[in-house]
């Protein structure tokens, strides 16, 4: 079930430049994903992290897990148009390796416990099948329609 950009656009309301993940490679709702991050030094957050020395921030390498994470979520509960799935706790986060320009983050997570507000999830992002972040997020699921928006 590989989805490329735009139908990821489609379960993501993230944008550029904050959408983060480029491809689906694998899913198995309720279990597990696949996706791609290819990383380019044409990344906005390059221009001051850091201008001599460019390496990806490991805060957005967690984002790019936690967006593949809510790509998984939306396959894996009823209604998700009806969803918004936001972050809500990183544990046992360890970055092993600098991300630069030129790689590719292979980003897999996979579900522990879902439950119908909250999920935990396990995650990791890999470059040429090394790991260089790992760790556990929460993710809150919130129904759109309790929530007052303002637009």
């Amino acid at each position: 079930m590989p989805f490329k950009i735009e139908e990821i656009q489609r379960f993501l309301p993230h944008r550029y430049p904050f959408l983060l993940v480029d491809r689906v490679l694998e899913m198995e709702p309720g279990k597990s994903i696949v996706g791609l991050k290819n990383v380019t030094v044409n990344e906005a957050f390059f221009q001051g992290h850091f201008p001599q020395i460019k390496i990806m921030p490991g805060v957005l390498i967690v984002e790019a897990i936690a967006q593949a994470g809510g790509i998984l979520l939306y396959h894996s509960i009823d209604k998700p148009e009806t969803k918004i799935v936001l972050l809500s706790k990183i544990e046992n986060a360890k970055f092993r390796k600098p991300v630069v320009p030129g790689d590719q983050l292979r980003l897999t997570a996979r579900i522990i416990k879902l439950k119908s507000r909250i999920c935990h999830l396990s995650g990791q992002a890999l470059v040429d099948g090394e790991v260089v972040v790992e760790g556990e997020l929460m993710a809150s699921l919130l129904d759109l329609r309790e929530m007052n928006v303002r637009s």
